[in-house]
């Protein structure tokens, strides 16, 4: 076979799209916050120290969620040092990056930065060296109105209303050796249990993630979460997963079919979960987060212990080509194919940390490689996720066998009738790709942009910072209820239909 083929139907349909897919991470771990986000005295800075360029960029990447404050950092965190005046904030040792942590950043600045982005908190709760004494006191000093020690405390901080924060983090990772503070899972299932009735009492609006297994590797997953589960399934809303695709280890070919390892990793988790619902005889349906996701050469990271003492060091500073956005994009897709229980995703961080917006302290910041498809993807997945059902070529990997060189998702917007529909070729040669919409008459096609180059290596740069941008590809169009369009070689793809 020569040609990818899909067919999409209105009719069969995987569930509506989640705003909150489009979710970012930002965390105190070397230049995320400090020189990220957040830079006083830097030209483009506003008077609380927030940088206005990496505003702009997230709200064009359009960010919905954020994940703060970790993350490893979280749970050796104490929230109350992050709030207040600056000038008495005290500096501790952050044991999770061993970083000089001088808490001029914290809730109140986040709260302020996340306004300008337009975007929903996620705070995540200290279930390491803390517990549920102050997860519910941070949620009292956020969403409680007035009129008791931490709600009174927010208000002579100069935040009169309520921060209204509704999705919680149960902890990050606890099942991590290099968590601090890391528990069994029967440990941490009770203490998830018992800190989500809590924070209920305290506020009964709250969305609750328990903190599922590190990664799909772990030599505790699945059996982690059918543990933790068993415990708290009927006191929270989701389940976390947290995967890092490497184009460090191994081949080429099964780092772009890295969708392949999420479907799985999905997959499991969702089968996790519902044994333990039918062990317990709930009707309940667990929904997924997948708090943490990205591309990471994390084999040749050398690990916490490897750091020295440092203020907002230059780490994990990953430099993104071509071939990473394509992964990127196609982990989008995957996240698009289960939007029935994947109901958040957050990916991993938005600034200088394995990022997709990098900055320069006092200078420029730009968008690496990995920004445009996320941008692309939360600007047109409108509407349901259509069923897909791909037959393309397939190319040899180590990792997973014989893989298709396309993978696809497809959305439909039932109000414009707009159908887009989202496609990586994975392969090394142009990929003709037709599309039967019958299901769906009276389409024209409006436009195919890539994100492709000659070389699946070029990155952006300071130097360079537009050397890959997504650009519109001639040929698409519709005939005979029939979508024709060819992908370039190893690239993410974006074809919109408008009504004719």
């Amino acid at each position: 076979m020569d040609s990818a083929k899909l067919t999409l139907d209105p009719a069969f349909a995987i569930g509506p799209v989640e705003r909150r897919l489009f979710g970012t991470f930002v965390e105190h771990m070397g230049r995320s916050v400090y020189t990220g986000v957040y830079e006083p005295g830097h030209p483009d800075a506003d008077e609380s120290g927030l940088r206005r360029d990496v505003i702009d960029l997230a709200r064009e990447m359009g960010v919905t969620v954020v994940r703060y404050p970790g993350g490893n950092f979280v749970s050796n965190y104490n929230w109350e040092d992050g709030v207040g005046p600056a000038d008495e904030r005290p500096t501790r040792l952050d044991l999770a990056w061993r970083q000089i942590e001088t808490n001029a950043f914290g809730l109140d600045e986040f709260m302020s930065w996340l306004g300008e982005v337009r975007a929903e908190p996620m705070m995540a709760v200290n279930l390491g060296t803390r517990g549920l004494r102050e997860a519910c006191d941070l949620l009292e000093y956020a969403n409680h109105p007035q009129g008791t020690r931490w709600s009174d405390l927010r208000v002579k901080h100069g935040r009169r209303e309520p921060y209204d924060v509704r999705l919680w983090c149960l902890g990050n990772e606890m099942d991590g050796p290099w968590q601090i503070g890391g528990k069994t899972a029967e440990e941490y299932g009770r203490l998830a249990a018992e800190t989500a009735k809590a924070m209920r009492r305290v506020d009964p609006r709250v969305e609750l993630v328990a903190s599922g297994s590190s990664s799909s590797g772990m030599p505790t997953f699945a059996s982690w979460e059918a543990t933790v589960l068993e415990h708290c399934y009927e006191h929270v809303d989701y389940v976390s997963l947290h995967a890092y695709f490497d184009p460090a280890r191994g081949d080429r070919a099964s780092y772009l079919a890295s969708a392949v390892e999420m479907d799985a990793h999905i997959d499991a988790v969702v089968a996790t979960a519902d044994h333990v619902a039918a062990k317990l005889g709930s009707r309940r349906r667990l929904r997924l987060a997948f708090d943490e996701w990205n591309v990471w050469s994390q084999s040749l990271f050398g690990g916490e212990a490897s750091l020295d003492w440092a203020e907002a060091p230059r780490i994990i500073e990953e430099d993104y080509d071509v071939a990473a956005a394509v992964v990127v994009g196609s982990l989008l897709i995957s996240l698009l194919n289960h939007s029935d229980r994947v109901g958040i995703a957050c990916q991993a961080q938005l600034a200088n940390v394995i990022a997709p917006i990098r900055t320069e302290p006092g200078g420029p910041s730009w968008r690496q490689t990995i920004f445009h498809p996320f941008a692309l993807t939360a600007a047109h997945a409108r509407g349901r996720v259509l069923r897909t059902e791909v037959a393309a070529p397939a190319f040899p990997t180590e990792r997973f066998g014989e893989v298709p060189a396309l993978a696809a998702a497809a959305t439909h917007d039932d109000e414009t009738g707009e159908v887009t529909v989202f496609a990586v070729n994975r392969g090394e040669r142009p990929l003709p790709l037709d599309v039967d919409l019958r299901g769906l008459p009276g389409l024209a096609a409006a436009r195919h942009v890539a994100v492709a180059d000659e070389d699946a290596g070029a990155r952006n740069s300071q130097e360079a910072p537009d050397r890959v941008v997504p650009r519109a590809v001639d040929g698409a169009a519709v005939r005979d209820g029939r979508l024709s369009a060819v992908l370039p070689p190893v690239s993410f793809n974006v074809v919109r239909l408008t009504r004719a």
